[in-house]
């Protein structure tokens, strides 16, 4: 079962175009893709949310929400203000396991960070990432802070047996400053697994056709892409 569960180290981290980037790389491929988003808030009835975002930036992708919740909250926060059920990591864990029978590759995208509350009890994307035995990619900050957010990330997913995919920078912008060009030797360290990729800042602005187009080019060959850290660490090396 070929399920990645996508979290970040924080909110607005950049996972929704993280994840249309996996998705794109995988179209490009031949392979089939589905991406569950199992709360979504922020977003009132009607308006596009998070995976249909990916959809209009990666290109046909099977698409599924759990739960939509209209304040930008915590899922948990936001479902008991709504007075609406929480979602529950088994329903992640079953809806996963429905879309992975009829597609190569299942992106489940978290909310905020890996351990925002879904539910009342407690319940994380953690906890829905072991029920499935699934893989997570962390989606990281490049700037000045990123460090301690990512190893506290990794730390919580070791804790709980879960795999740390490697690490993927959602925003990478067009003029590095220092922090950001010693980070990219620092993150793998700080992670305890890869860096596998990195995201240009404005990436989801592009037209759909130009991403689709690029996205291999951001992400490692461990994600389908020809992303070369040696090479991409190499060019951005900070000045003595």
């Amino acid at each position: 079962m070929a399920v990645t569960v996508v979290s970040g180290t924080g909110t607005e981290i950049g996972k929704t175009v993280a994840t249309a980037a996996l998705a794109a790389a995988a179209l490009a491929a031949g392979r089939t893709v589905a991406v569950l988003k199992p709360a979504q808030t922020g977003v009132a009835p009607g308006e596009p949310g998070d995976a249909a975002e990916t959809a209009r930036l990666a290109g046909p992708v099977t698409t599924a929400e759990l739960a939509r919740y209209p304040e930008p909250l915590a899922p948990a926060t936001a479902a008991r203000r709504a007075g609406r059920p929480p979602v529950r990591p088994a329903e992640i864990a079953e809806a996963a396991e429905k879309l992975a029978a009829g597609h190569d590759l299942v992106l489940v995208e978290g909310a905020g960070g890996l351990l925002v509350r879904f539910d009342g009890d407690g319940a994380t994307l953690a906890d829905a990432a072991r029920l499935l035995d699934a893989p997570v990619l962390v989606v990281a900050a490049a700037g000045l802070g990123t460090l301690n957010a990512t190893a506290l990330t990794a730390e919580a997913l070791r804790a709980r047996g879960l795999d740390c995919t490697g690490v993927l920078l959602g925003s990478w912008p067009a003029e590095p400053g220092l922090a950001e060009r010693c980070n990219l030797a620092d993150l793998p360290a700080a992670a305890g697994a890869p860096l596998l990729g990195a995201l240009p800042h404005g990436a989801g602005a592009l037209p759909p056709a130009e991403f689709r187009a690029r996205a291999g080019r951001w992400l490692a060959p461990e994600l389908g892409g020809t992303w070369d850290d040696a090479e991409f660490t190499a060019r951005h090396r900070p000045p003595r």
